[in-house]
C-alpha cells in the first residue's frame, strides 16, 4: 500500500502533492519534475512472487506502490490497466526476443501506434479520463473541469498522445512538432486522426524549440488557469511509473529462458536508446526499487549530451552545431529533459545529503544551464551515476551498418528501426568487451516498429535481392493512412504567442 506524495524537482521548500495533482499538472509551477516523497521497496520476496504474473498484474502491483489506494481503489486501477493494455497486438504486451548470443531485443511497439511510448500513454490518457469523470460529476456542463493537453513531439510521443487521448471527453489535446523533421508515417498518424478534441501544430523550428515553447506554455499563469494545461510528453510522472513494469516484466521473462538453458546466474543490463532520458529513467527507479539490474546503458544518436556527460561531468548544448537531424530522430535533441530528476537523486544522496538543498542546488543548476549552456557536475555526482548508468554514442553510418547486421545474421531476418538500431550497436560493442566468465546478458530496448522509419530501413536494406518494404516491413494498418486526409495547422516560426493563438483559436473561449 501506498500513502505516497509528489514534490518538484527544483523546489527547496517540502511539498505534499497528490498522485492525481502531479498527473494532471504535469510540469511543476517552477518548472521543474514531478519526483515521488521515496522510491518505495519491493516486497522481499518478488523474485519469487511475482515471476509468474501477466504484465497487466505486475503493472498493477508496481503501480500500487506509487498510487495510495484512497485516490485509486484497486479495482478501479485493475480496470485501467486492463483497459490501457486491451489493444496491444501481443498478449504479452511487451514480449522480449533472442536476436544473438547474450542479446535479447524488448518489443515495446505492440501498442496502437507501434511505438514504446503507447505503453505509457494509452494508461495516462484514460487517467485524464478518469480524474476528470471523477471530479466534473453532477456538474452542469457549464461548470465542468477541462485539461487542454499540449505537447512537443520528435515523432512517436505525439501520435501515442493522440491515440491515448483521442475522443476522451472533457481533454482537448494539441501536439507541436518540428516542420519536416519527423518521417512521414508518423506525421500520417498524428495528421489522420479525426476526432475532434485532436490537433496538430506543424512548427517551423527544431524538436528543442518545440519543447521550449511547451515549458513556456506550463510557466504562463494566466493561460493555465484559464485552460487548464497538461502534459504528457515524458514529464508526465505516470509515464515515468507506467514504464517501470516492462523493465520487470523483462527481466521475469530473460529469467524463465535462462532457466531453460541452465544460466539463470547471469548478470542483466538493459541499454535504451536515449532521447529525453525518461525510458532509461523508469529503468533506475526500477533498479533503485530492487529489481537486479547490473548496469543501465545509455546508447545515444550524435546528438550525444548524455554521453558527453557520463564521459566528463559536464552537461552542455552543442552550441554551434544544435541539433543535427539524424537517422534516429526521436533522439534528435539537444537537452534531456528527464535527466533533472536523475540529477536531483545524485545531488540529494551524494553532495547534499538534504531534500530542500537538493532542490535548491538542482535549481542553481538548470539557471546556469539555461544562461551559459552548460554546468559541470562534483565528481562525487558523476561518480554516482557511474556505479550504475554508462554510455555509448552511434553515428547514422553506425545506425545503417548494425540494421544490416541484424537483418542478415538472424534466421528470420529480423528488422530493427533506425532507433534500436542504435542501441543493439551499443550492445554488441559491450558485449564485445565482456569476458565469458561475466556471464552478461543484455536487454536492448527496441522502441519502434521498423515501418515508421522506412527511408533509413530501406537505405539499410534496398540492396539485398529478397527485401521489400511493403512485404517485409509495413503492416496493412499503417499502409492505409496514406489514403485517409490529414487535419495540420501550420507554424510559420517557433513562436510561443502564435502557439497559444492556435489553442484559443481552436478551443474558443
Amino acid at each position: 500500500m501506498s500513502s505516497q506524495t509528489y514534490r518538484s524537482s527544483r523546489c527547496s521548500v517540502e511539498q505534499q502533492l497528490s498522485f492525481e495533482d502531479v498527473v494532471m499538472t504535469g510540469l511543476a509551477n517552477d518548472g521543474g519534475l514531478f519526483l515521488p516523497s521515496a522510491i518505495p521497496k519491493l516486497p522481499s520476496d518478488f523474485l519469487e512472487s511475482w515471476k509468474d504474473l501477466s504484465f497487466n498484474e505486475l503493472a498493477f502491483e508496481i503501480l500500487r506502490l506509487y498510487i495510495d489506494p484512497k485516490e485509486i481503489p484497486d479495482l478501479d486501477l485493475i480496470n485501467l490497466i486492463a483497459k490501457s493494455y486491451s489493444k496491444f497486438r501481443s498478449s504479452e504486451i511487451t514480449p522480449i526476443r533472442k536476436i544473438d548470443d547474450n542479446l535479447y531485443l524488448l518489443e515495446l511497439f505492440h501498442g496502437p501506434t507501434y511505438a514504446f511510448k503507447d505503453v505509457a500513454l494509452q494508461f495516462v490518457g484514460n487517467l485524464f479520463e478518469y480524474f476528470l469523470t471523477r471530479r466534473n460529476a453532477n456538474k452542469a456542463d457549464s461548470d465542468r473541469e477541462i485539461i487542454t493537453v499540449v505537447g512537443a513531439t520528435s515523432g512517436d510521443t505525439g501520435s501515442a498522445a493522440i491515440y491515448g487521448l483521442r475522443g476522451k471527453k472533457d481533454v482537448s489535446v494539441f501536439i507541436l512538432y518540428p516542420t519536416g523533421r519527423i518521417s512521414p508515417i508518423q506525421e500520417q498518424q498524428m495528421t489522420t486522426v479525426e476526432d475532434a478534441n485532436v490537433h496538430t501544430l506543424s512548427v517551423n523550428g527544431t524538436f528543442d524549440d518545440c519543447q521550449d515553447i511547451v515549458k513556456a506554455i506550463f510557466s504562463d499563469k494566466e493561460f493555465n488557469d484559464k485552460y487548464h494545461v497538461g502534459a504528457v510528453n515524458s514529464i508526465n510522472w505516470a509515464r515515468i511509473l507506467a514504464q517501470q513494469t516492462y523493465y520487470f516484466y523483462s527481466y521475469f521473462q530473460l529469467q524463465k529462458e535462462l532457466t531453460a538453458k541452465d544460466s539463470k546466474d547471469s548478470k542483466v543490463r538493459f541499454v535504451v536508446p536515449s532521447g529525453n532520458f525518461g525510458d532509461i529513467l523508469a529503468g533506475y527507479y526500477a533498479y533503485k526499487m530492487g529489481l537486479p539490474v547490473d548496469k543501465l546503458i545509455i546508447a545515444t544518436n550524435e546528438n550525444d549530451i548524455l554521453d558527453r556527460f557520463m564521459k566528463s561531468g559536464e552537461y552542455s548544448k552543442q552550441q554551434e552545431t544544435g541539433v543535427k537531424a539524424t537517422h534516429s530522430p526521436a533522439m534528435d535533441i539537444l537537452i534531456s529533459s528527464n535527466f533533472e530528476r536523475l540529477l536531483w537523486y545524485l545531488i540529494r544522496d551524494n553532495v547534499t545529503h538534504d531534500d530542500s538543498k537538493a532542490g535548491e542546488t538542482l535549481n542553481d543548476w538548470m539557471k546556469q544551464l539555461k544562461e551559459n549552456g552548460k554546468f559541470t557536475a562534483p565528481k562525487e555526482v558523476l561518480t554516482a551515476a557511474k556505479l550504475i548508468f554508462d554510455s555509448e554514442r552511434v553515428d547514422d553510418e553506425q545506425t545503417i551498418k548494425t540494421i544490416k547486421e541484424v537483418y542478415t545474421s538472424h534466421p528470420e531476418n529480423y528488422i530493427v528501426d533506425p532507433h534500436t538500431s542504435v542501441g543493439v550497436a551499443t550492445s554488441y560493442r559491450f558485449i564485445a568487451k565482456d569476458e565469458p566468465s561475466e556471464n552478461i546478458q543484455y536487454i536492448s530496448l527496441s522502441t519502434a516498429h521498423p515501418a515508421k522509419f522506412s527511408e533509413v530501413v530501406n537505405k539499410a536494406l534496398d540492396s539485398f535481392d529478397n527485401y521489400s518494404f511493403e512485404k517485409d516491413v509495413l503492416p496493412d494498418e499503417l499502409k492505409a493512412l496514406s489514403e485517409k486526409p490529414k487535419r495540420i495547422k501550420l507554424i510559420d516560426e517557433a513562436s510561443v504567442e502564435k502557439v497559444k493563438q492556435a489553442i484559443r483559436d481552436e478551443l474558443k473561449f
